[in-house]
């Protein structure tokens, strides 16, 4: 009878010995908006997490501005975001680091559950925002985790903040550098140890602008990683190239003319000068500005085509 249970001791400590643990279901955001969808907070929150192999993190977008969630593998090139790695993840995916994992552009309420196998330091990726970057560690079971999900949640919470406070409503006025300017959003790029994070103002700075016949209304992107469109009339299907009845000016800018208020023009994406990186080739100038002659009086209304859905748009008034 003794070496009965002695037997039944033993089975029942190893049972318990090899059942494995339950892996972990972390939560995590991508992006954050003010309520009038103006103020983009462009960013994983929070942009670092450490998980155990095995667990899972679930992202949730929480903003109207679109957002992938992508893992690619060490050396890919990055590809566009509307072709993801190619092909896209929808609903979940596991990532090890041997085949890339993208979503395809997320809005509001959608999610991606992502489980990790094994151990390993993974770049997190926005493909449609190059200064939206993240990381997650992962580490074997032994190894105790430094946070829980209550930590994290703050953390979110309190880089959202951070990254709002960066772009109050002063700070976002920027002196215009004419009479007839307007200045075409605005942005900061902050970055810590899990990667960069970006807070940009999805709006045109002094909207309705009062000009006379003949005067020329010219558009700075000040935004520090938003492309931003100007367009007035019909909206183009695809948004990135200008319009045929747009030209350059001698400096760069793009230039075009509106004889009446039933013209189109569409500038294309304007964005702030881009930044280079030693040892990669020298980025080429895009276009900053767009510029647009009034020849007529009237009132002309004109949108984002990027961004119209957040309450990016603005009006010309013509007068005599």
């Amino acid at each position: 009878m003794k070496t009965s249970i002695s037997r039944f001791a033993v089975v029942v400590f190893a049972l318990f010995t090899f059942v494995p643990a339950v892996a972990a279901q972390w939560q995590a955001a991508v992006g954050a908006q003010s309520e009038d969808k103006g103020h983009q907070v462009v960013a994983f929150l929070p942009n670092e997490l450490w998980i155990h192999a095995g667990d899972n993190i679930q992202w949730t977008v929480n903003a109207d501005e679109i957002h992938t969630i992508s893992f690619l593998t060490a050396g890919q090139v990055r590809p566009p975001f509307f072709v993801g790695c190619p092909g896209f993840s929808v609903g979940a995916a596991l990532f090890d680091g041997s085949t890339c994992v993208s979503t395809p552009p997320m809005v509001s309420g959608q999610t991606l559950n992502v489980m990790f196998p094994r151990a390993g330091n993974f770049k997190l990726v926005c493909l449609v925002h190059p200064d939206m970057t993240a990381v997650v560690h992962v580490l074997d079971t032994s190894v105790t985790l430094p946070h829980d999900q209550a930590f994290y949640d703050k953390e979110a919470a309190e880089q959202a903040h951070d990254l709002q406070d960066e772009l109050n409503p002063g700070q976002a006025h920027h002196q215009a550098a004419s009479p007839n300017s307007v200045t075409v959003g605005a942005g900061k790029t902050l970055a810590n140890g899990g990667g960069h994070s970006t807070i940009s103002l999805m709006r045109f700075v002094q909207p309705e602008l009062v000009v006379h016949a003949g005067a020329t209304v010219e558009w700075t992107n000040d935004d520090t990683s938003m492309p931003h469109t100007i367009t007035f009339g019909t909206e183009p299907q695809d948004p990135f190239p200008p319009s045929p009845n747009v030209t350059a000016d001698v400096d760069g800018a793009l230039h075009a003319a509106i004889n009446s208020t039933s013209d189109s023009v569409h500038s294309g994406f304007i964005a702030s000068a881009p930044q280079d990186q030693t040892g990669f080739p020298q980025t080429a100038l895009g276009p900053t500005r767009f510029r647009i002659t009034f020849s007529s009086p009237g009132i002309y209304p004109y949108i984002c085509a990027l961004h119209d859905n957040l309450g990016m748009k603005g009006t010309i008034i013509v007068l005599p």
